[in-house]
C-alpha cells in the first residue's frame, strides 16, 4: 500500500519502505523479551527473534533497500542489558548483513546501554531523532524539539497501535496497525505516522478504543486522534479501516 507516492506500507507486514532513503523502518522489536520473562520466573517460548528476522527478510526482498532504520526499542530490559538482547541484536545483523543492509537505530527510551555494544555489532545509533529527506524519525516517547531542518513527515513508534474488535461473546481481538493524520509540529500541520510494533508479543494498545487521552505518546497526545486513519495488518494483507472516531465500537 502505498502513502503518497514515497512510502509503501509493505503488505501485510509491520514494516514502512521509505524508497528516496533506500530504506525499510520499523519500531519496537524488543529483543530479549523472553530471557526478561525468564529472569522474573515465566519461561515462554522463543518466538520474537525468528519473527522479526523473518519480516526483515521478507520486506527487503526485491526492494533494493540498503539499511533498517529501527525507531526506538531494539532492546527489552530497562535496568541494564541482558545477554540475550546482545546475542539476538547480532543475530540480526548478521542476517541482513547476508543481504548488504545495515542497521541504525534511533534511540527509544528501552535502549539505555545500547552505545556499550553497539560499535561492536556494527550499529549506527543516532540520538533521540533523525532528519534526513525531510522525514523526522523519532521513537515518540518525548516532545519533539524543533528541527534545525524541513520536516515534511514525522515517523514514530513507541504507542504500538491496534484496532480492537469487539466480538459478540465479549472477547477482544487486536489488530495491530499503522496511523496516519497530521499534528501540530514547529506552528504548521504536519504529517504524522506511527508504526505497529514490530515484536512478536508486542499485540498493541487498542487506539480506537482508547482515544487521544489514553494514549502513551506525548507526540500522538498533540494530533487529533479521532482523525487519524488506521491502517491495519493481518492475514497477510494491509488494509485501510478508516478514522479512529468511526471505529470506536467495531464488531
Amino acid at each position: 500500500m502505498l502513502v503518497g507516492k514515497d512510502i509503501e506500507l509493505v503488505e501485510g507486514l509491520p514494516v514502512m519502505h521509505i524508497r528516496s532513503l533506500r530504506a525499510l523502518v520499523v519500531s519496537d522489536l524488543h529483543l530479549g523479551y523472553e530471557g526478561g520473562m525468564a529472569k522474573s520466573g515465566l519461561a515462554i517460548p522463543k518466538a520474537n527473534l525468528k519473527s522479526v528476522t523473518g519480516i526483515l527478510a521478507k520486506a527487503a526482498k526485491g526492494r533494493g533497500v540498503t539499511r533498517v532504520i529501527v525507531v526506538g526499542d531494539v532492546k527489552n530490559d530497562f535496568s541494564g542489558v541482558i545477554g540475550e538482547e546482545v546475542n539476538e541484536l547480532r543475530e540480526i545483523v548478521q542476517a541482513m548483513k547476508g543481504i548488504s543492509v545495515a542497521i541504525e537505530v534511533v534511540k527509544g527510551n528501552h535502549d539505555n546501554f545500547l552505545d556499550s555494544y553497539s560499535r561492536a555489532l556494527g550499529i549506527k545509533v543516532h540520538g533521540s531523532q533523525l532528519l534526513e529527506g525531510g522525514y523526522l524519525f523519532a521513537h515518540g516517547d518525548k516532545q519533539l524539539p524543533k528541527s534545525s531542518g524541513v520536516v515534511g513527515t514525522v515517523i514514530i513508534g513507541h504507542e504500538h497501535p491496534s484496532i480492537g474488535i469487539r466480538s459478540r461473546a465479549g472477547t477482544l481481538e487486536r489488530l495491530r496497525c499503522f496511523l496516519h493524520g497530521t499534528f501540530s509540529y514547529a506552528g504548521r500541520d504536519t504529517e504524522l505516522i506511527v508504526l505497529p510494533a514490530i515484536g512478536y508479543f508486542e499485540t498493541g494498545s487498542d487506539v480506537n478504543l482508547r482515544g487521544r487521552g489514553g494514549v502513551m505518546s506525548p507526540v500522538l497526545k498533540k494530533a487529533d486522534i479521532d482523525q487519524m486513519e488506521a491502517i491495519a495488518i493481518g492475514d497477510g494483507l494491509t488494509l485501510n479501516f478508516g478514522r479512529l472516531k468511526d471505529l470506536k465500537d467495531v464488531t
